[in-house]
């Protein structure tokens, strides 16, 4: 034998054809398998409510009861709220807590399970080949399933509230969502792979969520931070995608309720939002390209 042809047989596949063993096309083959995703959804929806007697209310029982708790200590012990006595909090802090709440929640739960996705679902991966970034894709399909009735609860307070927001803040109200979602899905990629290798991964993971809700102005306004670190630390505050995030959903769904124009950012639209939008982009192009890179392995690490 003088060598291996470029075809194998008239019926054979060219050397073009051949990819190498456990390597995809990466984020492109998630949109090709649309249908594994939604079993795998499934899968993972039916897992995790499995035994539980209230099911999908967690949903709403857990952001409820967070609320209270940051509200009663923050809104009414701190003075973040607004009243007779303390004229200078902020109006309707309700509608800014949870409606800040409801989206670092978001990012937390899917940052957190897709992190977690390789390694949970190694008996699988080990069995059989699919494309991997299915299952990061997954859980954070999952977390937006969780965040649908969130979403329903705070709009509906803030319609009790006199909401009556434009298109502008809802359109920016949506750039935030996919701002966390594609940062999410971008740290999820990196350290599920990164955590296939070495677990200690997911401690710095839950590091970084137990940091999230104070790195970003979801309990308190983003005045505290310029008036105590100074414009300097502001700008280096504002690069940070879930500031920006969460912000839009204030601009969205607080701020039409208020007269507090003020207490959003400056340039939030003209500049923000853009630059938090490529750096959501980015994170998510390199955590594919560390995924890609370390996809090889997994089955064998597993």
């Amino acid at each position: 034998m003088t060598g291996v042809s470029d075809r194998a047989g008239s019926g054979g596949a060219s050397r073009a054809d051949l990819v190498v063993p456990g390597y995809g096309h990466g984020l492109r083959d998630v949109v090709r398998s649309r249908y594994l995703l939604k079993l795998l959804v499934q899968k993972e929806l039916r897992v995790r409510y499995r035994g539980s007697v209230l099911g999908l209310l967690w949903s709403y029982v857990k952001p409820g009861v967070q609320f209270v708790v940051f509200y009663v200590a923050l809104g009414v012990f701190l003075g973040l709220e607004q009243s007779e006595r303390n004229p200078a909090g902020l109006p309707n802090y309700a509608i800014y807590l949870f409606s800040g709440i409801v989206l670092i929640n978001y990012f937390n739960e899917a940052l957190g399970n897709a992190s977690r996705a390789i390694v949970s679902n190694g008996g699988l991966i080990k069995k059989i080949y699919l494309p991997r970034e299915l299952f990061p894709i997954a859980s954070t399909w999952v977390s937006a399933v969780h965040f649908v009735p969130q979403i329903i609860i705070l709009v509906v307070a803030c319609l009790f509230s006199g909401w009556s927001p434009t298109i502008l803040q809802l359109a920016a109200a949506c750039a935030g969502f996919l701002i966390v979602t594609m940062f999410a899905i971008g740290l999820g990629l990196l350290f599920g792979a990164v955590n296939v290798y070495f677990r200690d991964a997911e401690n710095l993971v839950d590091m970084l969520l137990m940091v999230a809700t104070w790195a970003s102005p979801v309990l308190y306004p983003w005045l505290l931070v310029r008036d105590k670190l100074g414009e300097t630390f502001f700008l280096i505050y504002q690069l940070n995608p879930i500031t920006v995030a969460v912000e839009t959903f204030h601009f969205a769904f607080w701020l039409p309720t208020t007269e507090r124009a003020e207490a959003i950012p400056p340039n939030l639209l003209s500049l923000w939002i853009p630059v938090a939008l490529v750096t959501s982009g980015l994170m998510l192009i390199i955590g594919q390209l560390v995924f890609r890179r370390l996809e090889g392995r997994f089955a064998q690490e597993l």
